[in-house]
């Protein structure tokens, strides 16, 4: 029997049906999620992420007493030894992939690399402790990385006002100073938003428009 042969698509055309042109893939943009041990890092990026968060959550031990401080959060029982990852689709042109960093002074030596590459950075801030988040927003300023203060809300409140939070910290006028949830999804989302205009605005790109 001879063997069946199929038609070569003409130009333009997939058998008869147009062709599709082919779709560009989505632009990663490296986003670092930073401040001070327990301020709220990890519950950031798993508040956002679209996959089930990378986490490298270790059990705080005996060993971590007047070393690790939670603040207020005297109920956390893990601590961060490397990094949070996540992702997060902002449309069809650009995927964010979060890198939360450790918060503890002794992992610093791993920030250099994290950040390498990064478009932006998130710090985020428990205004009851305001000391912890001093070196992130030092790294940040000294690199060059685009930054934006987000004031965690511990149970809907902040201890400071955001102009007092600013005042504190010193920051450039230009720099955001923003209050969030970081439980909330979309209250994630807003700030990341902030974040990522901030970053292209100073990068020179083209600014993403907001996709719900």
């Amino acid at each position: 029997m001879d063997s069946v042969r199929f038609p070569e698509p003409s130009s333009g055309t997939v058998y008869g049906r147009p062709a599709r042109p082919p779709q560009a893939a989505p632009t990663p943009v490296k986003i670092i999620v930073a401040g001070g041990f327990g301020v709220g890092k990890t519950t950031t990026v798993g508040a956002i992420s679209e996959i089930v968060p990378l986490t490298t959550e270790a059990e705080m031990t005996s060993a971590g007493l007047g070393v690790d401080d939670p603040g207020d959060a005297r109920d956390k029982s893990t601590t961060t030894v490397a990094m949070d990852f996540g992702r997060v689709t902002i449309d069809e042109h650009l995927k964010l992939y979060l890198f939360g960093t450790p918060g503890q002074a002794r992992f610093g030596f791993m920030w250099d690399d994290l950040a390498r590459g990064a478009l932006g950075a998130l710090v985020v801030v428990d205004s009851r402790r305001l000391d912890d988040c001093y070196p992130a927003v030092d790294y940040f300023e000294h690199a060059g990385i685009p930054f934006v203060v987000a004031v965690n809300a511990f149970d809907g409140e902040i201890a400071h006002g955001l102009d007092q939070v600013r005042w504190a910290l010193a920051v450039r006028p230009d720099v955001p100073v923003v209050r969030f949830d970081a439980r909330e999804r979309l209250s994630v989302r807003d700030t990341l938003l902030i974040l990522l205009e901030r970053s292209l605005s100073r990068s020179g790109g083209p600014v993403t428009p907001v996709v719900a």
